[in-house]
């Protein structure tokens, strides 16, 4: 599966934090949308090291594209990324 990881973080030393993090795990779509291939394991480790990020104001999405829907996903990734 791919998964579109969305964030909204409300401190910017917190939000680059975890860009940082998930510039490890897949491409930025935008600031704070990364689409992500990884396995089990690397989503549970993924998950994992976010939630030790987040603060209670903040929020995760993390949603699952079957092949399907990654097939009809139109996006365009902007080049200053």
């Amino acid at each position: 599966y791919w998964y579109l990881v969305c964030y909204d973080i409300r401190d910017p030393k917190r939000w680059r934090r975890c860009f940082k993090l998930l510039k490890g795990y897949g491409v930025s779509m935008q600031y704070s949308i990364f689409r992500c291939h990884p396995t089990r394991r690397q989503l549970e480790r993924l998950r994992w090291e976010l939630e030790k990020e987040l603060a209670p104001e903040d929020s995760l999405m993390l949603v699952g594209l079957c092949n399907g829907c990654t097939s009809r996903l139109i996006a365009r990734r902007l080049a200053w990324y």
